[in-house]
């Protein structure tokens, strides 16, 4: 089957059976670019599902290029709280103020000039490219690595490396209606080839799939080194206030506020450890109560009553959930 012949069918699937997504509604260029900045940042490791109230909440107090770049950052935290990875809005920021100074609030439209934007890779450069500008690009996230693998049955661990899996996209071939195109095999990665229990007699490519005509599903990933690390965590304590920091000392939740902690060597009661997963971190956490012993740099005291009202990552938030518990 010709690559145009098998284009066509994904698109004829698309149209049919796409998902009603904010940010996939008929707009302006300058609104589609914007969107579609919006979007692909917060989709970055994060679930569609999720990220839809944050997006609608987002864009409809920050509507632009412009108010993004002059929002002030503890406002524009808040609209993020829960999302994780906040490295990716603060990037948002920088992209948006550079593109008001530098390009008259637009999106670059060439793919070198979008991937010197601060947090804009060769994914979410591609991704623009295709969705924002309609121009030919396979942005090759984990749902279309997944088609990928089962159409041509990759196994091998020379098979499914990011270069190999870049170098077989072109079995996918280009549309005219290349956004469409690229939403198109997202989705059906995501709602059809599942990483688990695929749909496959929903799919349009049934007939051209080798893991199908094999029986063979299983999705064999690329393996990140998981790093283990430990930390002593210090809770200062009077009556319902806690003592939290600005964290300027760790790479993860830079500027977010977090207790006091600090990295420690591995500790012999490690059951008593509380774990949390931070990318490819292991995270190790021992808890000791303190009392304060002088002034503290960046702190300050946060009433466990009203967290709410505090713009706070969910780590520290679940820290207070387990407090809260003891």
């Amino acid at each position: 089957m010709t690559k145009s012949i098998l284009t066509k069918k994904i698109l004829y699937w698309y149209d049919k059976n796409k998902r009603s997504l904010p940010w996939r509604k008929k707009f302006s260029q300058v609104k589609r670019e914007y969107y579609t900045l919006v979007s692909e940042f917060m989709l970055q490791q994060t679930q569609v599902a999720t990220v839809i109230p944050y997006f609608n909440n987002f864009i409809k107090d920050i509507p632009d290029i412009r108010s993004l770049s002059k929002i002030k950052e503890h406002k524009l935290i808040k609209y993020w709280e829960g999302l994780g990875y906040y490295s990716r809005v603060r990037n948002l920021k920088k992209t948006a103020q550079i593109l008001e100074k530098n390009f008259k609030g637009r999106l670059p439209s060439t793919i070198e000039e979008l991937k010197l934007l601060p947090g804009i890779g060769n994914y979410t450069a591609n991704a623009i490219m295709a969705i924002g500008f309609n121009k030919p690009f396979i942005p090759l996230d984990g749902n279309i690595e997944r088609v990928i693998k089962r159409l041509l049955n990759l196994k091998l661990s020379k098979e499914i490396t990011k270069e190999n899996l870049i170098k077989n996209k072109k079995i996918l071939g280009t549309s005219i209606r290349a956004s469409d195109y690229a939403q198109a095999l997202m989705e059906l990665g995501a709602m059809i080839c599942r990483p688990k229990n695929p749909l496959c007699h929903q799919c349009p490519l049934i007939k051209n799939c080798k893991s199908f005509k094999k029986k063979d599903f299983e999705i064999i990933k690329e393996r990140k080194k998981k790093i283990d690390r430990f930390y002593l965590l210090e809770v200062y304590r009077k009556n319902d206030q806690f003592l939290l920091i600005k964290n300027t000392k760790f790479n993860f939740l830079k500027n977010l506020k977090i207790f006091p902690m600090k990295q420690i060597s591995k500790p012999d009661n490690l059951e008593k450890a509380l774990n949390f997963k931070i990318s490819n971190m292991n995270m190790n956490i021992m808890i000791r109560f303190s009392k304060i012993k002088g002034a503290i740099p960046n702190s300050s005291w946060i009433d466990s009553s009203k967290l709410d009202s505090y713009t706070l990552p969910t780590f520290t938030k679940k820290i207070f959930s387990y407090l809260g518990k003891k």
